[in-house]
């Protein structure tokens, strides 16, 4: 009779919480055995001591520390030939072409496609690792302390996964007290046959013990959400609403302090972020977005386009993005704007409302008839209740008031980049 085959081990060196917590619960659940080690010491000492079958690397700050443990991984007779995946930012060829030499075999650079990282995983290890193909866009923002989660096409149970840690990670990075979550499936056609992925959706929102039910609202016309929550008291609290306005309304109108529901938008909502997104992670899968990162890939461009009637404003933009390394298109009319999308694609649009003609609000109808989405920020004068959730309910991932500082829109525009998983 044959030997049980040995359990796989990976060990995963320097990953971002989301990250790792992600990674340990998708391979332990798949049989595979996760070591977690933080710091040059302890990175090196566990190589040496576990020899796992493949290390995991995530850089975040410190490149020439993951250089350190690369160069004393080969200076050790049993640890040399140990794979290595890196994960981190966009490099030069030359640069990952380099990390042969130490054993990488795959450099997968931010936002990882996960799908794709963990085939790549499967063939090191030679096990079968299971993924959920089910086309899912799943895309998580916040404004203020309210966190919208939008599913179109389908429920893809590894994003939702990814959900949980998402959602927390938001609450801590952005201090969000109070937190309040709108799950928004207005796109998905439901029936009893999902409903073992429609548990792990709610399983997931509810997870974190700092959103209370009466704070988790869903957005969806289907009578079988009503349905599926009467049948399961464990959601007691959360709450099935047909429309965003009126979703909007029943949690910035929870005020204890008995302030106008207008008051707390314009406080939540209209103000931009002072916080920095330090440690989000941004994963998708491949199948959303072209190939997977491998060792001969280098990444792409990103482009914002800024519609705005106001030439200063639109100057000022510009630069403010262009200092980052990132391609700005500018228009000066909505209708230019919607000319342009018929034909280019825009991985951000920084949107005024009120344009002669086409205007902010005809701009976000259309591109809600578009296949593939872009993401938009408004930028506006108008501060009115009405306005803000009248954008909002055309897919606005953000609402920022005039005049703000150009950091305050790269900030938002950053967080929003990061957003779909």
């Amino acid at each position: 009779m044959e030997a049980a085959q040995r359990q796989k081990q990976v060990l995963i060196i320097n990953a971002a919480p989301m990250f790792r917590e992600f990674l340990r619960e998708k391979l332990s659940s798949e049989n595979v055995s996760v070591e977690i080690a933080d710091g040059r010491l302890d990175s090196f000492s566990k190589v040496v001591r576990i020899l796992p079958d493949l290390i995991v690397i995530d850089i975040e700050n410190s490149f020439s520390e993951v250089m350190d443990l690369l160069e004393r991984k080969m200076s050790d007779p049993n640890a040399k030939r140990i794979p290595v995946i890196i994960s981190g930012p966009v490099m030069e060829r030359a640069q990952i072409s380099s990390l042969v030499q130490y054993g990488v075999v795959k450099y997968f650079s931010k936002p990882i496609k996960f799908d794709i990282f963990f085939e790549a995983i499967g063939k090191i290890l030679r096990v079968n690792l299971s993924m959920d193909t089910t086309p899912c866009v799943l895309e998580i923002h916040h404004n203020g302390s309210i966190i919208f989660v939008e599913v179109a096409q389908g429920l893809n149970r590894e994003k939702i996964a990814l959900l949980k840690y998402k959602i927390s990670e938001m609450i801590d990075v952005y201090k969000i007290k109070d937190p309040k979550l709108i799950v928004m499936m207005t796109n998905l056609n439901l029936s009893f046959v999902d409903g073992i992925n429609v548990e792990l959706l709610l399983d997931t929102v509810t997870a974190d013990e700092r959103i209370h039910k009466r704070n988790i609202k869903v957005l969806s016309l289907e009578d079988f959400m009503d349905e599926f929550l009467d049948g399961h008291a464990e959601y007691t609290g959360v709450k099935v609403i047909k429309d965003l306005t009126t979703a909007l309304g029943s949690l910035v109108g929870r005020n204890d302090s008995g302030a106008d529901a207008t008051d707390i938008i314009a406080d939540s909502i209209l103000t931009g972020d002072d916080e920095e997104a330090a440690g989000m992670v941004d994963i998708r899968f491949g199948a959303d977005a072209g190939e997977g990162e491998s060792l001969n890939t280098e990444g792409s461009l990103l482009t914002v386009a800024i519609v705005d009637d106001d030439e200063v404003v639109r100057k000022i933009l510009s630069q403010a993005f262009v200092s980052l390394g990132i391609t700005t298109e500018t228009f000066d009319s909505g209708a230019a704007f919607a000319q342009a999308i018929q034909t280019k694609n825009y991985d951000l649009a920084i949107l005024d409302l009120f344009m002669q003609g086409v205007s902010g609000y005809d701009i976000l109808k259309r591109l809600q008839g578009m296949e593939r989405k872009i993401p938009v920020i408004v930028y506006s004068q108008a501060v009115q209740r009405e306005y803000v959730i009248q954008a909002l309910s055309l897919g606005a991932k953000g609402y920022l008031a005039k005049p703000q500082k150009p950091e305050v829109i790269l900030r938002k525009a950053m967080e929003v980049l990061h957003e779909r998983i």
